[in-house]
């Protein structure tokens, strides 16, 4: 691996710098990724802030609030090291807005009204043993609130203090620009990744053109891109890849082909294939950070090792023949 410092960059217009890698913690909440370790997941926080991580993105869904706490537990002495996210919208206090999905039995709604923010806020901020959150996120959006009214809750929690900046996730063209419209987005949270390259065509050039940073959710597409998933990999329990069609057998045999390029690439840079594919991630137009989860120190030791990798435009262009040759098709 070459010797360069964590790259990093501003989050939209709000002065916030941040690593250009950041760590995702859905699997630390355990929710959907059967269970979690929580002495093995605060390992993998510390890891990632002592190895140069800033960015940490964490949501109260995450196991309904326990991803939330770990991470509240792991920064204690760290906290003034990190570009803290976290995120509201969905929510089990109440049954407004749109049912969106049960968890333990327990009804989620995506809703985004005001009175639920200013609750959400709190108990996030609570959980998280901080006073302050750097970047706040609708997590999923809610078709029954205007966003002109989410938007303003949000802009007077800025006045506040209590947040820094305002992100949206899950969103689409229209809504972005509604939020543009509305107040000062800073950022959007959009899964992206060699698997699912849709953003390409209308969101990313739209943030570009709007100052507005794009988070990249699932860079390694849930582990299908860390060339560590073969084809006779099994799924058990409630993990959510064991019924996904991306993760068919067919799908993992074309993707290990791409891994055999980008695995190539990876050996002359002395890095892993998915530090490579997290570096492609970042050097595509409009990606400006790429989150990535670990639940262990050595994953968190070596996702930060990404955000010093460069990859030269002969590296993208060999990526991206292979990308074309061998994920033709796919099922999704």
């Amino acid at each position: 691996m070459q010797n360069h410092d964590v790259l990093h960059r501003e989050l939209g217009k709000s002065g916030i710098s941040a690593s250009v890698v950041g760590l995702g913690t859905w699997a630390i909440g355990g929710w959907m990724w059967g269970g979690t370790d929580e002495a093995k997941s605060i390992a993998a926080i510390q890891a990632s802030v002592d190895a140069g991580i800033s960015l940490i993105d964490t949501a109260p869904a995450y196991g309904q609030g326990v991803a939330e706490e770990i991470v509240g537990k792991a920064l204690v002495g760290r906290r003034d090291k990190v570009v803290l996210a976290t995120k509201c919208g969905l929510v089990w206090h109440t049954q407004k807005g749109n049912h969106f999905f049960d968890y333990d039995g327990k009804p989620v709604h995506r809703y985004l009204g005001k009175d639920a923010i200013i609750y959400e806020v709190e108990q996030s901020l609570m959980r998280l043993k901080t006073d302050y959150i750097d970047h706040y996120i609708t997590h999923w959006q809610d078709p029954t609130t205007p966003i002109a009214e989410t938007m303003e809750a949000l802009e007077t929690l800025k006045q506040q203090g209590k947040i820094r900046s305002i992100g949206a996730s899950n969103t689409s063209v229209p809504e972005i620009k509604d939020y543009i419209a509305a107040g000062t987005l800073d950022a959007v949270q959009e899964e992206y990744s060699m698997v699912k390259r849709d953003l390409e065509a209308d969101i990313a050039p739209l943030c570009v053109e709007n100052d507005v940073s794009i988070l990249s959710y699932s860079s390694l597409a849930l582990g299908l891109l860390s060339g560590k998933m073969g084809p006779d990999r099994q799924f058990s329990g409630d993990d959510q890849r064991k019924d996904n069609p991306r993760f068919s057998l067919s799908n993992r045999e074309k993707v290990a082909q791409l891994m055999q390029a980008v695995s190539a690439i990876a050996e002359e840079h002395g890095a892993t294939p998915a530090q490579t594919v997290i570096a492609w991630t970042l050097q595509q137009p409009g990606i400006t950070f790429s989150l990535c989860g670990a639940r262990d120190a050595s994953q968190a030791e070596e996702n930060a090792a990404a955000a010093r990798l460069r990859l030269s435009q002969q590296d993208i262009n060999a990526i991206e023949q292979a990308a074309q040759r061998h994920l033709v098709d796919l099922d999704s």
